[in-house]
């Protein structure tokens, strides 16, 4: 679904360089590491939303670099999912009317169901300003899976979230991944929730390194 090559970036200071990540169908892939590691930065580049200085993205066999923009402008519409930490959402409209905007795009109906899950059927009719953080992010959250996305990119998705409504969000995110053959990309600093995902990644002074947790003394330790 997603091929990563010696991917390096920079801004006044070199960031990371010479990733590389595969992400296959039904796959889940975590990016750990402390604040300023990069992690945002790579995953928008990931997602295509930034370019890096070298290397390239593949999404679905495709250079994302080199595709025309209106191609870029439909893969991002129909096939990319991103959620962020901040929501996004759409000030001066209802909730179900944030959603139906996700729903005209992509051309996929709402689904019901899965609102219930989130618990916020009953917030539909509410202007989001109105709305707790957290059932903000719930529809932001629910927004981008009407979309019915291939690849989900999710920057600490679970941010503004209490433990309950976090272990709930991600359950439905994980249960959607393997239900519709989709992949995610997670970036967080919740470890716990990391280790939930098939790989692991750290990273760290600019490199890039898978991360293995044992139970003993719940330690990680990384390998190269």
């Amino acid at each position: 679904m997603l091929i990563a090559k010696n991917i390096s970036h920079s801004f006044n200071y070199p960031l990371f360089k010479d990733i590389n990540l595969q992400l296959n169908p039904t796959e889940t892939i975590a990016i750990i590491g402390i604040s300023g590691s990069g992690k945002s930065t790579l995953l928008n580049i990931l997602a295509g939303i930034l370019t890096p200085d070298k290397g390239s993205v593949f999404h679905f066999e495709n250079n994302f670099q080199t595709l025309e923009t209106q191609e870029k402008e439909r893969f991002r519409r129909e096939d990319i999912g991103m959620i962020f930490q901040s929501h996004y959402l759409f000030k001066g409209f209802t909730a179900k009317e944030n959603l139906e905007v996700a729903s005209i795009l992509s051309g996929q109906p709402i689904d019901i169901e899965m609102l219930k899950r989130f618990g916020i059927e009953d917030n539909l009719e509410q202007k989001v300003t109105q709305l707790s953080g957290g059932q903000q992010q719930r529809i932001s959250i629910a927004r981008v899976l009407t979309k019915q996305p291939k690849i989900i990119f999710a920057d600490e998705p679970t941010g503004n979230l209490d433990m309950k409504s976090a272990s709930d969000v991600m359950n439905i995110l994980f249960e959607y991944v393997k239900k519709n053959q989709a992949g995610m990309i997670l970036v967080t600093h919740d470890e716990k929730l990391a280790f939930r995902c098939d790989k692991v990644f750290r990273l760290e002074n600019g490199y890039f390194r898978t991360a293995e947790k044992y139970e003993f003394k719940n330690t990680i330790i990384l390998k190269s």
